[in-house]
């Protein structure tokens, strides 16, 4: 298993790739990566996401031409200001807007080799207007109708643990695992920032990343910072206010990304 800095880890990516990224709206994001992402020269970019920070930062410096989310929130700023902006603008060419749990079926079915996972979710819904590409299709034993939620393959995934080892495997310490380990297991190649690389004596479940699953591991202690990652630190309210204030003023926000 290869240790990277973040730095190396963009330098492994190119312009155009679909990255997810992990974490919920503003709980445990690999904002490491992120913030050297959003410093690259990179753009183009897909990005799939249950967003928060990490989705308005890459709008807002117009990164993303494919945007695939189930939200995009900073939990206690219900909707993300820079993705609000991007939205109203009109700035973002191609959005997909998914059900959380059909955004997950589809990691699951990426993950696991399979062009496309059987749902009711959707059914009936406004998702399917706004999404004209999905497909139903008929359940062969019962007839019933069902939404094909197509395959989330990405071509690289990045993720934040409280504690890792040099091997890959990766613990969360907090009260959720969200889905990082599909969030992996969908891509072709997965990177793993840490807190710290020195798994705890935990009950075995919180090793949800097992070294199968990533491709290099990143320490970045704070590095999922201004969100949370309980019980290392709580999100940073504070600093999360201030960033979302920059969303008035471009040139704020480019000097607050430069401190970062």
């Amino acid at each position: 298993m290869r240790q990277l800095s973040v730095d190396e880890v963009i330098g492994e990516l190119r312009s155009g790739m679909t990255i997810g990224i992990g974490g919920w709206g503003s709980r445990r994001k690999p904002m490491a990566l992120v913030y050297a992402l959003a410093k690259s020269d990179l753009t183009d970019l897909t990005i799939v996401s249950y967003g928060g920070p990490d989705v308005g930062i890459l709008c807002a410096l117009g990164k993303v031409k494919k945007l695939v989310y189930g939200f995009v929130s900073l939990d206690s700023i219900p909707l993300e200001p820079h993705f609000r902006v991007a939205r109203q603008k009109g700035t973002i060419p191609e959005v997909v807007e998914l059900d959380e749990g059909m955004f997950q079926l589809g990691l699951r079915a990426a993950a696991w080799n399979v062009p496309f996972l059987p749902t009711r979710a959707g059914l009936g819904s406004g998702v399917m207007d706004v999404n004209p590409h999905l497909k139903t299709v008929e359940c062969p034993y019962t007839g019933e109708e069902l939404v094909a939620m197509p395959a989330l393959k990405l071509d690289a995934a990045f993720v934040h643990m409280n504690r890792a080892d040099a091997r890959g495997n990766g613990q969360y310490l907090g009260p959720d695992p969200y889905f990082d380990d599909w969030f992996c297991m969908a891509a072709d190649k997965a990177y793993m920032s840490c807190e710290k690389l020195a798994l705890e004596d935990a009950a075995i479940q919180t090793r949800l990343i097992n070294r199968t699953m990533v491709d290099a591991v990143v320490l970045a202690p704070g590095g999922a910072g201004f969100t949370e990652c309980p019980p290392d630190y709580p999100r940073d309210e504070a600093a999360q206010k201030a960033y979302a204030a920059t969303a008035k003023d471009p040139e704020a926000f480019r000097a607050w990304l430069e401190a970062q």
